[in-house]
């Protein structure tokens, strides 16, 4: 993939994807959108946005002052990203909350990058290589990542005393409606910021309807397995 509409002289592949992040950790539960109205939180980017739009006084602080800024009690909140990186961050010591599922940072895709004229200088061989290296690094991160990531998650839960609790559904509508407010404006802001906007909308509509209406609910199953059974009556 050529970055070619920035101007920026590199080639890159995609990496990743990882799975949905946390809203984040807190002292309590969150439990309604109007929470967010003054609440002091840690996120960045386009997240960062999404939660001004939501009413919270967002710092976007680098993620080694982020424990240390909830101790203090400089933070209501904080995002940062996975089990395991939040884990090894220290967090589970800062708030003892960690409020599951969010649409601030539904998927994460990162990225591998060459030097464009060096990586087309290569021999053809040498430049599928790294292609399907990438590819292959790519797959290798997502499988490792279920494992680290429902690892860390268990331990936390069953060790550290942690609490997760599922994002309110309530909170998750009030996130797509500041996201939809926020990404109009930042397409009216930035052309190629639509233009990739509406790439990435015309993808999840065909790719998400798709899924939904192939993909079997694992919870059915799950439940099936691993819920406490009940005792057969008589």
């Amino acid at each position: 993939m050529h970055n070619r509409a920035l101007n920026l002289n590199i080639v890159g592949f995609l990496y990743g994807p990882m799975p949905s992040q946390p809203l984040g950790w807190f002292k309590k539960p969150v439990t309604a959108s109007v929470q967010f109205k003054g609440l002091k939180i840690r996120a960045t980017g386009l997240s960062a946005d999404l939660y001004r739009q939501m009413g919270a006084a967002v710092s976007e602080l680098p993620g080694e002052e982020i424990v240390a800024a909830m101790k203090q009690g400089l933070l209501d909140g904080a995002a940062f990203n996975n089990p395991t990186s939040d884990r090894q961050l220290g967090l589970p010591g800062a708030a003892g909350t960690c409020m599951m599922q969010s649409f601030d940072r539904p998927s994460e895709t990162l990225e591998i990058l060459f030097n464009r004229k060096k990586f087309e200088a290569l021999p053809s061989d040498l430049r599928a290589i790294a292609r399907h290296a990438a590819e292959a690094a790519s797959a290798d991160m997502s499988w490792k990542a279920i494992h680290r990531y429902s690892e860390d998650y268990a331990w936390m839960r069953e060790k550290q005393g942690v609490k997760f609790h599922r994002t309110p559904a309530d909170v998750l509508r009030a996130q797509m409606n500041a996201w939809g407010t926020v990404a109009e404006r930042r397409s009216k802001e930035n052309p190629f910021f639509e233009k990739v906007l509406n790439s990435q909308l015309a993808w999840a509509r065909r790719t998400v309807a798709w899924a939904q209406n192939t993909i079997v609910d694992s919870r059915i199953a799950y439940d099936y397995w691993f819920a406490k059974k009940l005792p057969a009556k008589g």
